[in-house]
């Protein structure tokens, strides 16, 4: 799992019948995480809005939320991280 932010959605008026459910958002990866890869997209499995923290899985893990196996998906978003105000 990787730490990440998201910073926004995208609108796709054609996609896979398998991600017809889920929205598309873009999550900026955050370090040590980054590496040369700052800015991914990832399906959103639970509702994230924009400015929050998530982790996200990827790879073949990023399945294992009950996303349908056969679906073209890299990266999803598997939790919201909450945040205790100081």
């Amino acid at each position: 799992m990787k730490l990440a932010r998201v910073t926004g959605s995208l609108w796709a008026t054609k996609k896979s019948d398998s991600l017809k459910e889920y929205k598309l958002m873009t999550v900026e990866l955050e370090p040590p995480f980054s590496g040369n890869r700052r800015l991914i997209i990832a399906v959103d499995t639970l509702g994230a809005g924009i400015g929050e923290r998530v982790l996200i899985s990827c790879g073949s893990s990023a399945h294992a939320g009950g996303i349908n196996p056969s679906a073209p998906v890299d990266a999803a978003i598997v939790a919201i991280i909450d945040e205790k105000k100081k």
